[in-house]
């Protein structure tokens, strides 16, 4: 068994008790059963059968509810599980190497909807620092082929796990007693990205479920396995972000944005980028009715994910600028003087592993009452190897002097003067090497300057107990049924955050094998990537750090340990009317739901002994050698009350209106009470960082209300409006605060007043370097999470799905507009409170499905959103791709078919404040999935 050993007795006890969501086990619903009824899957074949179940799925459910069915046995519409979602009106994606992974929803982005596997939340890890610590479910890592439906439900029901403040989205799968005896099914497919420079262009992907069932159908066996492998080539231009007021002799003349600053960029970067993605999905399902009135599931789910990529950047730096800002306060035309050009090198190593054991117990005690019991143990460890997942590199253009043992010392001459042309939508530059003889490409002119190693190792542990009852009144009346229960989740996170930053100035890079390559055509979709970069360096991160290591060049800072436990409690009840209204049939859900949640947080770290002025563009932090172990409790509880009203207007119309209150749990890194100093540069802003633990949740009181007119048997139009009212909004809030030494003393400057002939010095450690009492005590700007204001969103969704009679042809469009008084305002220097993800999106569909053809094409389309806030933020600008895909039904056994994205090589492009503000700009190229696929 898989069941951690530290389940503690009181979740023991609940799990006795405990059940799953009534619509994780849809196939054994009952007559009557209304809420079971609602998610009851039909067997359909072909996109118009799809569409069917789907709209019957939202036209009897009693909140607003969306969902997608498989279109036949094993054929979900899409390879990737975020890009079916996207098809639903309200709800977009973000995309990572131009796959779908996360979803937001009606504005609300992924750490906002609560996604479940078959009722079941589920964990997610990830070891790229940029992720951060997650919550939200990552779709890249779980194959579509086994995934029979999945539900959008867009308000809160008391009987639904809270957290999904956008939405709860349910991914359910096969199960051996959905088929009636022995069925196989899966494909084989080559997945050809034209992106591909280094690597396959061809690589394989291949799925299959085996189900069968025995003993005249009491016991049933499945099977599923996937693997997948992908190759791929990205081209990206950017900085590293922009900078308030930051340069010299700066002309403000022209500015004219209500506060007179001005924003520099840090550097301009050209990447090219090559990846491997390897994803392995296996689920083990055995299901027994050992009586009529009970059916037993036990299941075993694995996921493992891997994905390396290589990178290398030619750059710049702006360390000092000079020029004259647009009328914006945007320094489009930057000048750095006596510099010098930067030759980067990245590995990364991004390793899943997760697994979920569970047990589903549904018995019908008499004709009216029902239980389901469901326990599950559910994991996800990320960088399972403890190691560092990202190592980078740099080298740089500059000069030594040697002493007499023939050792460098000293500063590196920079003689490298350049400038860059931020007005198009991807920068221009020019660089003046001239007093470098051979040039800034010459490897004579190139020393080495530092390395970087990075990552997470996170174990995400989620044990979740339910027991959930139905009642059905037999009896005439308005009451059709109640629902009711209790459930238990531990969430538990423990973290390894690792990390460490030098300065190497000694390094053979003889010994790194250093090239350069020729741009060529990348970024043809924006420009002429050559006017950035005639060329970009080719050399592994990975050996720059071994060299070092030789050498002994190298150390590694100690981990940092953070951890979350979050225990919730939560009791429900609902219940369902039917009745009249003017003679019109109504159906009303009114329920509640009270949840209490325990939260207990912790940091081990070493503390900040002294500061070194070790490099002339930085300052290292030397630890104590001493782990301290800090930890902090809170708690809240919350009641959720939600009502649904569903009026059957005619037979073809419907009205609904909802009312729910729901929450958010805020990002588990904002609550590990630990305080950590961000890279100092001297001169610079010195950062800090604080959690805190005593966090309450987002809370939002949600409305909403739609009509919806089915007029044919595939074919509606619907309308929606919602709105949401937020409380408990989570922001930062910054302060200048000095920070103490182990001995309690504030941390100073040793950049300030250093001995010129000792300091700066790289030796680690150099005492001669660190901070002393005399120099200037350091303000930093710490930032700590707290609550906030208030938020409102509102919004409309248009929704059409039409179907032209027998023709085969059909189409859908849907189009979602999503307002809010928290969106970003670039104007405002600080305090700017605003939701991530807010936008507005469309899609249009259009199919044609006749005997053994089917074509389809979809164009989705998302308009600029706010990727990121606080005091500088990113915006990723709108973005529109078409997909399709084809296929041919051999006989009944056999279908080929061929599946196209991003056919016409839509790029992404991100910036700050305002549009000149580059921060990114991505091309990915088009992809293509050629296969076959089979039944029996």
């Amino acid at each position: 068994m898989l069941v951690n050993n530290n389940f503690n007795k009181k979740t023991i006890a609940i799990a006795v008790t405990a059940a799953l969501f009534n619509f994780a086990s849809p196939t054994i619903a009952q007559e009557g059963d209304s809420a079971n009824s609602e998610v009851e899957q039909i067997q359909v074949v072909g996109i118009r059968g799809a569409l069917i179940s789907a709209g019957s799925i939202k036209r009897d459910s009693s909140g607003v509810v969306d969902a997608i069915t498989a279109e036949d046995i094993g054929k979900f519409p899409d390879t990737n599980l975020a890009e079916s979602l996207q098809r639903i009106p309200g709800v977009s994606i973000d995309r990572s190497n131009n796959e779908g992974n996360q979803v937001t929803v009606r504005g609300f982005g992924p750490n906002f909807n609560m996604v479940t596997l078959n009722g079941r939340q589920m964990p997610r890890s990830s070891s790229l620092t940029s992720d951060g610590i997650p919550r939200s479910f990552n779709f890249r890592e779980l194959s579509s082929d086994t995934v029979s439906a999945i539900q959008v439900t867009k308000t809160a029901r008391a009987d639904v796990d809270s957290g999904g403040m956008g939405a709860t989205i349910n991914i359910e799968t096969a199960r051996p007693f959905d088929y009636d005896g022995f069925k196989a099914f899966g494909s084989v497919k080559g997945i050809i990205d034209r992106s591909v420079e280094t690597g396959d262009n061809i690589t394989p992907e291949v799925s299959g479920v085996i189900s069968n069932t025995f003993l005249d159908g009491k016991v049933g066996v499945l099977m599923a396995l996937s693997h997948s492998e992908r190759h791929s080539h990205t081209d990206r231009v950017g900085t590293e972000g922009w900078e308030r007021n930051r340069g010299q002799n700066i002309d403000t003349g022209n500015i004219d944005n209500g506060t007179g600053s001005w924003w520099a960029p840090w550097t301009v970067d050209l990447d090219l980028m090559d990846t491997e993605r390897t994803r392995q999905n296996a689920q083990f399902v055995l299901q027994f009715e050992p009586t009529d009135d009970l059916i037993a599931t036990f299941d075993y789910t694995i996921q493992q994910f891997e994905q390396k990529s290589i990178m290398n950047r030619q750059g710049l730096w702006f360390d000092n600028p000079t020029g004259t800002p647009d009328a914006n306060g945007t320094l489009v035309n930057p000048i750095e003087v006596t510099d010098e050009l930067n030759f980067w090198a990245w590995q990364f190593l991004e390793q899943t592993e997760g697994d979920s054991f569970g047990i589903n117990l549904e018995w019908q005690a008499t004709d009216s009452l029902n239980f389901t019991l469901d326990f599950h143990d559910s994991t996800s460890k990320s960088n399972p190897d403890g190691i560092n997942s990202e190592h980078r590199a740099n080298l740089a253009n500059g000069a030594f002097q040697l002493n007499d043992e023939g050792v460098m010392q000293g500063v590196a001459t920079k003689l490298v003067d350049f400038t860059a042309d931020f007005s198009g939508d991807i920068p221009s530059v020019s660089v003046d090497d001239s007093a470098l003889p051979g040039g800034a490409y010459s490897v004579s002119n190139i020393i080495p300057d530092l390395f970087h190693t990075f990552g997470y190792e996170i174990d995400n542990t989620i044990q979740q107990a339910r027991l959930a009852g139905n009642w059905v009144n037999n009896s005439n009346g308005p009451l059709i049924e109640v629902n009711f229960g209790i459930q238990n989740t531990e969430y538990q996170v423990d973290t390894r955050q690792f990390g460490t930053f030098a300065f190497v100035t000694t390094l053979n890079i003889d010994e790194l094998g250093l090239e350069f390559e020729e741009v060529g055509d990348a970024l043809s979709e924006f420009g002429d990537a050559s006017s950035i970069y005639p060329f970009v360096p080719r050399y592994s991160a990975n050996r720059f750090i071994e060299l070092a290591q030789q050498q002994d060049l190298f150390f590694q800072v100690p981990p940092s340990l953070d951890g979350v436990t979050e225990e919730t409690l939560a009791a429900f009840v609902s219940a369902d009317f039917e009745f009249e209204i003017g003679e019109m049939p109504a159906y009303v859900n009114v329920g509640v739901r009270y949840e209490q949640t325990d939260v207990t947080a912790y940091s081990v770290l070493e503390k900040v002994q002294n500061l070194q002025y070790n490099h002339v563009e930085g300052i290292q932090q030397v630890f104590d050698g001493n782990p301290v172990a800090q930890t902090l409790k809170g708690d809240y509880n919350n009641i959720l009350p939600n009502i649904d009203l569903k009026l059957d207007i005619t037979d073809d119309l419907v009205g609904r209106f909802s009312y729910g209150k729901s929450i958010t749990r805020s990002e588990l890194d904002q609550l590990f009470p630990s305080t950590r100093i961000g890279q100092i540069r001297p001169g610079d802003q010195a950062t800090a960082s604080q959690g805190n633990p005593n966090l309450l949740p987002y809370e939002s009181d949600n409305y909403d209300l739609s009509a919806e007119y089915y007029y044919g048997e595939a074919s509606y139009a619907s309308v929606g409006y919602f709105r949401k009212n937020v409380d408990n909004f989570i922001g930062e809030v910054t302060i200048l605060s000095t920070l103490d030494d182990t001995n309690g003393n504030p941390l100073t400057d040793p950049s300030v007043n250093a001995d010129p002939n000792l300091c700066p010095s790289d030796l680690v450690p150099d005492p001669n370097c660190y901070n002393r009492p005399d120099q200037p005590i350091i303000n930093f700007e710490l930032t700590i999470p707290t609550n906030l204001a208030t938020a409102k969103v509102d919004g409309w969704e248009f929704n059409i799905q039409h179907v032209f009679g027998d023709s085969g042809f059909g189409a859908i469009a849907n189009y979602t507009v999503v307002n809010s008084d928290a969106e970003y305002d670039v104007r405002k220097i600080d305090g700017n409170r605003a939701l991530t993800g807010l936008s507005d999106s469309a899609n249009l569909v259009g199919f044609y499905e006749k005997d053994d053809i089917m074509v389809r094409l979809a164009y989705n389309w998302r308009d600029k959103f706010l990727l990121q806030g606080g005091n500088e933020p990113t915006f990723t600008e709108e973005y529109g791709q078409l997909d399709a895909n084809a296929s041919y039904q051999i006989n009944e056994n056999f279908t080929v078919f061929i599946e196209g994205l991003n056919l016409t090589n839509a790029t992404i492009r991100r910036h700050g404040r305002y549009a000149e503000q580059l921060i990114d700009a991505e091309q990915y190229g088009s992809r293509y999935n050629v296969g076959v696929r089979f039944k029996f």
